[in-house]
């Protein structure tokens, strides 16, 4: 969108060539009255400022994630306080009042329902469909905010070690970030997939005494949520690492799967691009892209049309800054100015 805004500065097009060049003037003047600190300083500022872009961005993330995660400490802790004073409500077998109650809420939140522990009561069955209604909203919620958060820290601490070096391009890193920002996602978080399956397995076998198959078969049951219940967590430390393994598991596996559908996605949306760039141009299509109908296709024209072919923008959006141009340009000169801003 960055190209388009320099496109739309220098609409309408029928005063296109006269407005290039008052620009043209404008800017040679301007260049005259600088030194070579200050051309220098504004060369060093033009490559630090997609870096600066970022870091508020990473802020806002940051910000999120805090308020997610203190949102669903007060869920759990609610959700622990209710089952646990609800204990004798709640049937199964149980080892810890606390550790079962904080179990019971993740197993709930996360719709793995083993079956080891259930409610009994009516009331423990209505606290028990109102705690999992509202936990798969918040398992949403974690689920955007968590993985973006990762992503974009990864992102950053890139960038700043690229930086270290300066045979990198500050923007050159940056733009590689941000087009395969879907790819980079995915990669963490199969790794971190691959990680919580042979931590879950590990510590079935290990800590709960199950074969291979059999821990396998939990872990393969927990993280898609299945929850046959035949197999689960029954000890009092498996159940303490279940409240963190299942929480994760359950969430990236979600995850997983998003990125990869976003990943297909994105690979049509490139080939779809790469037929508009490659494809021949017609007569009709030269006729559809003279916004002026002055029979000249004119550059700024040309690249409206093909993003607008690519699916990158719509003709709504196009009229609408449009308007806003026409708003902004005080003096119907055709191009923008400290003047127009001022008098606007």
């Amino acid at each position: 969108m960055k190209m388009l805004g320099s496109l739309y500065f220098r609409l309408p097009i029928d005063s296109l060539n006269l407005n290039e060049t008052k620009a043209i003037q404008r800017r040679k003047s301007h260049h005259r009255s600088k030194g070579p600190s200050e051309k220098e300083s504004q060369e060093q500022e033009k490559v630090l400022q997609p870096l600066i872009n970022v870091e508020p961005t990473f802020v806002g993330l940051e910000f999120r994630i805090k308020y997610v995660l203190l949102l669903l400490a007060l869920y759990l802790g609610i959700g622990t306080l209710w089952f646990f004073l609800i204990k004798n409500q709640i049937y199964g077998k149980k080892t810890n009042g606390v550790i079962d109650a904080i179990y019971f809420c993740v197993v709930t939140m996360t719709s793995v329902g083993y079956g080891d522990l259930v409610p009994h009561s009516t009331l423990a069955k209505i606290l028990s469909c109102i705690y999992a209604f509202t936990g798969v909203a918040l398992v949403g919620l974690i689920l955007s905010n968590a993985a973006d958060y990762i992503a974009e820290k990864q992102g950053i601490l890139l960038v700043k070690s690229m930086l270290k070096n300066e045979k990198f391009n500050t923007a050159e890193v940056l733009m590689d970030v941000e087009t395969n920002r879907d790819k980079y996602k995915f990669l963490m978080t199969s790794l971190l997939l691959v990680v919580l399956i042979i931590s879950g397995i590990s510590f079935l076998i290990l800590v709960e005494g199950m074969e291979f198959i059999d821990a396998f078969y939990c872990v393969c049951s927990t993280m898609t949520t299945l929850g046959y219940g035949d197999k689960s967590f029954s000890t009092q430390e498996g159940r303490m690492f279940a409240i963190l393994w299942i929480l994760s598991s359950t969430i990236c596996l979600g995850q997983f799967f998003l990125y990869l559908a976003a990943l297909y996605t994105e690979k049509r949306q490139r080939s779809l691009v790469k037929w508009v760039l490659n494809r021949k141009l017609t007569p009709s299509d030269l006729e559809a892209a003279d916004m002026d109908h002055d029979e000249v296709v004119s550059a700024a024209e040309f690249i409206l049309y093909k993003l607008k072919e690519m699916g990158k923008i719509f003709q709504d959006d196009v009229l609408l800054l449009m308007e806003r141009f026409k708003d902004l340009d005080v003096d119907h000169s055709g191009t923008l100015t400290t003047d127009d801003l001022i008098l606007s």
